[in-house]
């Protein structure tokens, strides 16, 4: 039962949200309760899966692979954690940023449906279960960013739908062939059974088929461009909790699928995702660059960082593949809070152009020191959490003698600190413009001084958190104990 908590507390909160009558203070209650609910959760399984290792589920006594399976590994239960993290801080940012229109018309319940999809995704045991989460994810979120519309939300919604439903074509077509061949959908019982099953024609269309669904949903390059196009749109908070999860669960989608099934690291797929997470880098900071409103960056950095977490998958080497999943919380915490604190400057000033930002030193001096941990921790300024992952990435693309990747790792990191660095200056050094700015609220401020408090956490704990990411990709690229797990002797 343990295991089906993340997903069964954001679902009862839901259902008590929209059962309760329309009172702001109540409903704001209730959804923080509720995320507080998914960390505490969270928390114990990360405790149970030390202690005891791998932990699974088999909702109703149905044995895999016949029935439905949860499974918690170290990779997804920490990633459930950084789930609860973000919903609790976002959740709490909400009650400041989100205006009562949108509360009044179900904003806090989508966010409830949203969270259970994401863990929903983490936790579960089979390739359809994975489809079916995705849908739950997909419709909250378009409802999230449609919600109280404008034309500049409708058109990114709509964008963002589209995409996305292509990409649930081609997942729903890629799990259709999988099962016709393989004759099971649960991820420990294909592990077994595709080796003897699969033919190397199907294994490539497969694994490229699942890469591009996957690629979508993570913001690959070239399948990238809807997730820059709509992710501005929406309040700072829902964006903050769009860029903070979801293209993470792509990216979790695709280890969680090629370390069990295409476990061929020679194969075309492996080389394909290793240029297009150069291409993603490469494209995403150069778009960065360009842009001139500050949520605009975000995107654009949210995309170019994709592919520090997508690498380690490519080079399929223990270093490679715990540097990107360090990288993944590490990318989770800080791009939340920066999509958080750009909700602080279109409060302030109802623009987030840098053109028309400034004088933060000034008006808000305590503001401008803690804004400066996300700005220059994802520019991998050391020695923050960006430094860490970004060199452990390094060490890990020279060790298998990927030069260019390293290459590219460290120009993307000067880019990185280049955009960082003009927000800085434009925001928090130039002199402000003209008129007055309303103070900034404590309420604003508080989950972003925690998302502050749990990146520095990370620096400081980088040491055990790092070997934890290590045993994490040990286990993903030596699976038998999953298997074992979620099987027992069948």
């Amino acid at each position: 039962m343990q295991l089906a908590l993340p997903i069964l507390v954001p679902f009862a909160t839901a259902i008590l949200l929209k059962a309760l009558p329309y009172r702001p203070a109540l409903l704001r209650a209730v959804a923080f309760a509720g995320a507080l609910g998914i960390l505490a959760s969270a928390i114990s399984i990360l405790l149970t899966v030390r202690a005891d290792g791998i932990q699974v589920l088999q909702i109703a006594g149905w044995p895999a692979p016949f029935g439905i399976t949860l499974v918690a590994d170290p990779f997804s239960a920490m990633l459930v954690v950084m789930v609860g993290i973000l919903a609790t801080a976002v959740t709490a940012n909400s009650f400041a940023g989100v205006d009562p229109r949108r509360e009044a018309h179900g904003y806090h319940p989508l966010v409830q449906i949203l969270l259970m999809g994401v863990s929903g995704a983490f936790l579960t045991g089979d390739v359809f279960n994975l489809y079916v989460w995705f849908e739950v994810m997909l419709i909250a979120s378009f409802v999230l960013m449609a919600l109280h519309r404008t034309r500049e939300q409708l058109h990114a919604a709509y964008v963002y739908v589209t995409i996305n439903l292509i990409a649930s074509a081609v997942l729903l077509t890629a799990i259709g062939l999988l099962y016709g061949q393989a004759g099971t959908l649960n991820f420990a019982d294909l592990a077994q059974v595709w080796p003897a099953r699969s033919t190397p024609v199907l294994d490539e269309a497969l694994s490229m088929l699942f890469l591009t669904a996957f690629g979508i949903k993570a913001g690959l390059f070239p399948l990238f461009f809807w997730l820059p196009a709509s992710y501005h749109a929406p309040p700072p908070a829902v964006g903050a909790l769009f860029a903070g999860l979801l293209t993470k669960v792509g990216v979790y989608s695709m280890i969680r699928l090629f370390s069990l099934v295409f476990r061929n690291p020679d194969a075309l797929a492996y080389t394909i995702l290793l240029v297009l997470s150069i291409a993603t880098m490469l494209v995403g900071l150069a778009g960065a660059i360009a842009q001139r409103d500050i949520r605009r960056i975000l995107s654009f950095n949210l995309v170019g960082h994709i592919g520090f977490t997508t690498v380690g998958l490519a080079l399929w080497t223990p270093l490679a593949l715990g540097a990107s999943i360090f990288y993944i919380l590490h990318h989770m915490l800080v791009i939340t809070t920066l999509f958080l604190v750009s909700g602080l400057f279109l409060r302030q000033r109802r623009t987030g152009d840098l053109d028309q930002l400034g004088g933060l030193y000034r008006s808000n001096p305590a503001v401008a020191a803690l804004i400066l941990v996300p700005i220059f921790s994802l520019a991998g300024t050391p020695p923050l959490s960006g430094f860490l992952a970004k060199l452990g990435i390094v060490v890990a693309a020279m060790e298998a003698r990927s030069y260019v990747l390293a290459a590219v790792a460290l120009l993307i990191g000067l880019l990185t600190l280049l955009s960082m660095a003009r927000i800085w200056q434009q925001v928090v050094w130039k002199p402000a413009p003209a008129g007055d700015a309303p103070p900034m609220r404590r309420l604003e401020l508080a989950p972003i001084v925690g998302l502050v408090a749990v990146t520095l956490a990370l620096t400081f704990a980088a040491g055990p958190i790092f070997d934890a990411c290590l045993n994490a990709a040990q286990l993903l690229l030596q699976p038998e104990s999953y298997i074992q797990a979620v099987l027992g002797g069948g």
